[in-house]
């Protein structure tokens, strides 16, 4: 985030700027974490002015790996740790962002597990609403973006 800061710019800026002049990836690294209830964790979030439903995490930063990114992201919303990471899914076709025009999507999924199974579900960031939802009650409608319903599918079957 301090590259931003020095730009003085928003990272929906940067990404705006750049994908003008060459194509643009954005990878998101994802949690697929479902609780002793049978529940799978999923967020109600805000971006620019937006709101959605989808399964918790965020975007890979420069530098960082895949698990880095997972971990950093469920630290930074929900001041966890996972434990027991195994890779689900990555996506296998092209996806355009739904914020940016000229970006195409990349997202990886990972199953885990909350290393305290007694959490009480609270976020850290203003912008994310986590809730579970119950896996008998589930069906791709209840995420927005075209990634995550066919993760969900999966799930499902």
């Amino acid at each position: 985030n301090s590259i931003f800061r020095k730009l003085d710019i928003t990272p929906h800026q940067l990404i705006q700027l750049m994908s003008q002049t060459s194509p643009l990836f954005i990878i998101r690294v994802y949690g697929i974490i479902i609780n002793h209830n049978n529940e799978l964790l999923l967020t109600n979030e805000l971006y620019n002015g937006q709101s959605f439903t989808k399964f918790p995490g965020g975007g890979l930063q420069f530098g960082e790996g895949t698990l880095d990114c997972l971990k950093r992201e469920f630290e930074e919303e929900f001041k966890l740790t996972l434990n027991n990471i195994e890779h689900f899914y990555t996506t296998d076709f092209f996806q355009a962002s739904a914020f940016h025009s000229k970006a195409q999507v990349v997202s990886i999924y990972y199953k885990a597990e909350l290393n305290d199974v007694n959490y009480i579900l609270q976020s850290y960031d203003s912008n994310v609403s986590p809730f579970w939802k119950p896996i008998d009650l589930l069906t791709i409608d209840d995420v927005t973006f075209p990634i995550d319903k066919k993760v969900v599918a999966m799930l499902l079957l």
